[in-house]
């Protein structure tokens, strides 16, 4: 089995985690692999460093330029900007919580995005059922949140 064929997996498996983590980085990640894996089948005698360096370069150009091109282009087109990983775009937004939520020992569930999410307090306090919050952190995927004034439960019923 060639270098190469190493290269193709790593890549597959690269978008396979894309595909988990929608995070917009490990796309880049596989196609930087990919550019390797093509860059060993062309030239069998390439030395490993030179392929590692073009998956490095193709990666960095793909994260440090096409994606943030990408992020604008979708936020003009009003699909929402890719924010630092999926999750750093939830910090600041408003969503709904479904049960009782309390401290890491008692977490409760939020509604955000149309999805059901796992959510605590970062105070230690408890906010109770079908109350507006705002996510102040993520931990993994666990949202920490904190009351949102003002906002009445019914205006994020349908998110």
């Amino acid at each position: 089995m060639g270098v190469h064929v190493v290269w193709f997996v790593a890549a597959l498996a690269l978008l396979v985690a894309e595909l988990a983590t929608t995070s917009f980085y490990a796309i880049f990640l596989a196609i930087g692999a990919f550019a390797a894996g093509v860059a060993a089948f062309v030239v069998p005698d390439l030395p490993l460093w030179v392929q590692v360096a073009i998956a490095l370069v193709v990666a960095v150009a793909g994260v440090v330029i096409v994606r943030p091109i990408l992020g604008r282009s979708l936020q003009r087109r009003g699909s929402g900007s890719i924010g630092p990983g999926v999750h750093g775009g939830f910090v600041g937004q408003r969503a709904l919580t479904l049960d009782p939520v309390g401290d890491e020992l008692h977490p409760g569930h939020v509604r955000l995005a149309g999805e059901t999410w796992l959510a605590v307090t970062s105070d230690h306090s408890t906010i109770d059922g079908a109350q507006p919050v705002v996510i102040s952190a993520v931990r993994g995927t666990t949202l920490v949140v904190r009351p949102a004034g003002g906002l009445p439960a019914t205006a994020l019923e349908g998110r």
